[in-house]
């Protein structure tokens, strides 16, 4: 790599490839957990959360809605609380009374990588329950979210609020286990409340998660369920990030508020986040005959975060096309006749039912078994809003010709003849409050434009553009582009100008050291 970076540009780098700087990781509004679980074992006394105490104000933003709610910590609710019994799956995962499907969906697929769940729940032998030293109970947690660049520590107490002695939201099978209620409360309070969960989109969760990067696949734009050509690309590509360890998640889309959460009458549900657990070439036939035919069916399996509901049409649990599959390849696929709401489908079928695709792609991180890296740069901004053009950095899309060259521009190169690119913007998210609830994502996307190989200062004239994204008010708008070799910037906009905010920019290359993104292009100084 050419040029110089700030020490926080290369520490952030490291952190998000998992160097030895990676275990660099933030406390979540200064709440440092060892330290707080020191003082309360000194003092006998077992954790209450002041920054998220057992109150209505952590549940909702302007009022209780289900009744009288009683927060109890697991040793009130069983025995023996465990965070896990028998492992962790994503069979522990039960949505409860609020309309956060997209987290528990992306808790399934956390549940499927145990390198994975083992950086969101750290430590987690130490924070298990110890029967044999109950004294070392202090009722004090602490999980683990990427949160826009960077990871941060959360600390929660384990009170959780109950109606008639059940926990109201998230839940395992085992009324022992409490990883995913406790990993819930964890991620509402990051968001401000319970509430601030009811709705939200599956591949933020998977980011927060991983620290990966998300890319949504819109189903019908491509005409999946028609063209086979497309069809058979789109598997290799799900394949080829399933095999690679990243987490996929899936939808249907619901046009009106009654769609949301309809049954169709294959058993599937609409506006509903599915996890996505496994995707297979399956070999058909039996014996030896299956071993010489090259004939092999496209499958993908995924999980109800519900527990229940299945896929009721072909290659459904109990289905009679099992019997084209042999035995043992039944067994190696874990096909089993449970209501317990995960099921295969040919990935045909998939596209014809299914609108919307997650594909969340993990990123150079050093403690898992990844066999890709990625080169990557990260790039903080602003967008803020001058009346001095030239100081400028809010000038909206491309459509406002006046003022859209004051946005902030980011340079970076390709130099192979051909490369696969990969961006993501991230906006920074705003705080839930009680009393104003959640507030609204700015319509944020960029623009890409080919330049000269010499450039070194701001454009003031447009130049080609080549790609852009949508624009769109979610929290990221993500571009995979082939670009061919050559000069480019990326100007990071709201959709309209003078609105201001803070962002991330991701870039990534599918060949190391082949892209380099500089610092923001200046009018008159130019560092590279």
């Amino acid at each position: 790599m050419t040029g110089c970076r700030s020490v926080f540009h290369c520490h952030l780098r490291c952190v998000l490839q998992g160097c030895s700087m990676f275990t660099s990781v933030k406390a979540f509004e200064g709440q440092q957990y060892s330290t707080l679980k020191r003082q309360c074992l000194q003092s006998g006394l077992l954790f209450e959360d002041p920054r998220f105490p057992a109150t209505d104000d952590s549940l909702f933003y302007q009022g209780n809605r289900i009744g009288r709610v009683v927060w109890k910590r697991p040793r009130e609710l069983c025995e023996d609380p465990h965070l896990f019994v028998d492992g962790i799956s994503a069979h522990d995962l039960h949505q409860g009374q609020l309309g956060n499907c997209w987290f528990v969906a992306a808790c399934s697929s956390l549940a499927s990588r145990e390198s994975l769940w083992q950086k969101v729940i750290p430590d987690w032998k130490e924070q298990e329950w110890d029967t044999e030293k109950p004294d070392s109970y202090a009722g004090i947690f602490h999980f683990r979210f990427w949160r826009f660049g960077e990871w941060v520590d959360v600390v929660i107490d384990d009170r959780l609020p109950t109606v008639d002695n059940q926990l109201v939201y998230c839940h395992s099978n085992d009324s022992n286990e409490f990883w995913s209620a406790l990993v819930e409360k964890a991620y509402a309070k990051v968001y401000g409340c319970y509430e601030a969960l009811d709705g939200g989109n599956t591949a933020d969760a998977l980011v927060d998660f991983t620290g990966g990067v998300s890319e949504p696949v819109d189903l019908l734009e491509g005409q999946m369920a028609t063209d086979e050509a497309a069809r058979n690309q789109l598997f290799e590509r799900v394949l080829k990030v399933h095999n690679r360890d990243g987490l996929i998640s899936c939808s249907i889309r619901a046009t009106t508020i009654e769609d949301m959460e309809a049954r169709l009458d294959c058993g599937l549900v609409k506006g509903h986040a599915y996890a996505v657990t496994d995707v297979r070439k399956v070999r058909l036939g039996h014996g030896l005959l299956a071993f010489f035919k090259s004939e092999k069916l496209h499958m993908i399996r995924m999980r109800n975060p519900w527990g229940e509901k299945e896929w009721s049409g072909p290659w459904s649990d109990s289905s009679e096309e099992w019997n084209k599959v042999s035995k043992s390849e039944r067994e190696k696929l874990g096909v089993t006749v449970q209501d317990d709401g995960e099921f295969w489908m040919t990935f045909d079928d998939f596209c014809q039912y299914f609108t919307d695709l997650i594909l969340c792609r993990l990123i150079n991180t050093s403690y898992l078994s990844i066999h890709k890296t990625w080169e990557e740069e990260v790039m903080r901004g602003s967008w803020v809003h001058r009346q001095d053009p030239l100081r400028n950095r809010s000038g909206g899309c491309i459509n406002h010709k006046a003022t859209f060259l004051q946005n902030p521009q980011y340079v970076f190169d390709v130099k192979k003849v051909e490369d696969e690119v990969l961006i993501c913007l991230q906006q920074k998210e705003k705080r839930a409050t009680p009393k104003e609830g959640k507030s609204e994502n700015l319509a944020i996307g960029f623009d890409i434009h080919r330049v000269e190989l010499n450039r070194k200062y701001r454009m003031h004239t447009a130049q080609q553009k080549v790609a852009g994204s949508i624009y769109i008010n979610s929290r990221c708008v993500f571009l995979r582009k082939e670009l061919k070799e050559g000069r480019y910037v990326i100007i990071p906009t709201t959709f309209d100008p003078r609105q201001q905010g803070d962002f991330l920019l991701r870039v990534f290359t599918d060949v190391p050291s082949d892209c380099n993104v500089s610092g923001e292009l200046q009018s008159y100084i130019y560092t590279h």
